[in-house]
This record gives C-alpha cells, sequence and structure tokens, in this order.
C-alpha cells in the first residue's frame, strides 16, 4: 500500500529538549534514554532528534545510545517505531547517519547562530541545491528514507522530487506563529501549505511537518492533504512540565486524530 493513503498522521517526539534540560546542569538526569522509552510507551510512533555541530542539546555519544535504545526497544515492541535525525547536509552530519542508520533522514538548513531551525530551503537559491544534492544522494545510497525541510512554496517541490527525496517536511513556525495571534490570518497562511502538500503529492512525495505545532493549531493543521508525520519537541514537552508526559503525549495523539 502507498504510505500516503494511510490516514492516521504519526506522531515523532523530537526529545532535544530534555537534553537542553540536562545539559544545563551537567550529569544525566533528566535521563534521555529513559524519557525516550517514556515518550514510546506513552504512544508516541518515534523519536526524533536533531544533534548540531556545537552539542547544545544531543550530543554524539547520545546519538548512539540512542541508535542501540530503538533497535532494542523495536525487538521487543508490538508496533514499530521509527527513528528520525534532523541536520544540515554536512560531512560531519554524514558520519552520524552513515553510523546510526535511521529510519529516516530529515535535511535541514542551519544557519550559524540560530537559536533553534528557522526557515526552510529555498531552492531558488543555487547554493541550497548545490549544498544538498551530494548528501541527498549519499543518504539515499544506505537506503535510508530521506525528508527535505522546505517552505510552503508549491514552484520548489519539484526539485525535490528531482533529486530524489521521498518526502518533504513542511517548516510549520509562520502558522503556529500566525494561529498564536490571529486564528484567521492562521487559516489563510494554511492555504500556503495545502497548496505545497497538493504539489508533493503530484510527485508521490510523502509529506511530514514541524515546528511549534501543538494540541490547538493541530486542529487545523492536522488536516493537511497527505499529512503522514509530525515532529514536535519544544511545545510538547513544555505542555509536558504542566501535564506530565504520559498525558501530553495522549493529549497530541488525540489532537491528531480529532482534528477540527
Amino acid at each position: 500500500m502507498d504510505e500516503n493513503s494511510f490516514s492516521v498522521t504519526k506522531l515523532s517526539v523530537n526529545v532535544n529538549k530534555i537534553a537542553t534540560l540536562r545539559n544545563s546542569r551537567g550529569g544525566k538526569i533528566p535521563h534521555l534514554i529513559s524519557f525516550c522509552g517514556l515518550v514510546l510507551d506513552s504512544g508516541a510512533d518515534g523519536i526524533t532528534i536533531h544533534p548540531r555541530e556545537d552539542e547544545r542539546h544531543i550530543n554524539s555519544q547520545d546519538v548512539w545510545e540512542i541508535t542501540e535504545f530503538m533497535r532494542s526497544y523495536n525487538q521487543s515492541s508490538l508496533h514499530y517505531k521509527e527513528f528520525n535525525i534532523e541536520g544540515e547536509p554536512s560531512p560531519r552530519f554524514l558520519q552520524l547517519v552513515e553510523r546510526a542508520k535511521p529510519d529516516q533522514v530529515t535535511l535541514v538548513p542551519v544557519r550559524p547562530g540560530e537559536i533553534t531551525s528557522d526557515h526552510g530551503f529555498r531552492f531558488s537559491n543555487p547554493e541550497e541545491k548545490k549544498a544538498i544534492e551530494p548528501f541527498l544522494s549519499r543518504s539515499k545510497g544506505l537506503g535510508l528514507r530521506v525528508s527535505v525541510f522546505v517552505e510552503p512554496i508549491p514552484e520548489e517541490i519539484s526539485f525535490c522530487h528531482k533529486i530524489g527525496a521521498d518526502r518533504i517536511e513542511l517548516y510549520t513556525g509562520p502558522f503556529a506563529h500566525a494561529f498564536d495571534q490571529d486564528i484567521s490570518m492562521a487559516k489563510a497562511i494554511y492555504e500556503d501549505y495545502v497548496a505545497t502538500s497538493q504539489e508533493a503529492q503530484k510527485f508521490g512525495l510523502g509529506i511530514n511537518a514541524g515546528h511549534d505545532l501543538d494540541t490547538h493549531n493541530l486542529a487545523i493543521f492536522k488536516n493537511l492533504p497527505g499529512l503522514l508525520e509530525v515532529s514536535i519537541g519544544h511545545r510538547l514537552v513544555s505542555d509536558a512540565l504542566v501535564w506530565g508526559m504520559e498525558k501530553t503525549i495522549k493529549e497530541y495523539k488525540k489532537a491528531l486524530l480529532l482534528g477540527a
């Protein structure tokens, strides 16, 4: 069955924020692997990490430990849980991917000094085209599914198909920030995502999304045509400070099921 035909959107939880909290004090508390287990046991469909070069949250050792944890977890689980690694197209990141061999690699543009990812690739920029092609090809050569983090610009989707991407991940920051201010404005912006999603489907590309999605704005975004997976970290972990992680995962899964 074509993966695009599945109706239930999967939830991959980005655990960077757990590592950030640990690193702020040093040591191993909160214990990252224990939280990964809690997240999956609570119903999440996968784990996402973004190991940055400065290792301000996920470090190289974390990558190897989570890799082994995911393999062990899936050996004893009735439901397979996916491992997604995000990062910039660079030799450093490729070395991590070659060793970890996750289920999915998400290529993300990284701007020096940025606090978090704040934009998707724009392939109208020749430099970004040049940067991503060889790394996407190498990742595909490892037999991995490759997703490309993009802006909601329909005209640029054909390039993702041309270079062999399996999926796109839509950068949802602008939508989420608009939703916080004015729902009508968010609904207008959402139409750009719909148009981009429809264009991706024409090329047979799977559709992921992520950045500042939460139980409120998912009421709209959950209905995006062809949406396979959302990757959520900051807001989900923030909600877990109030609700606890188990209830938070269940609330996010419920939001994905109910929609608008």
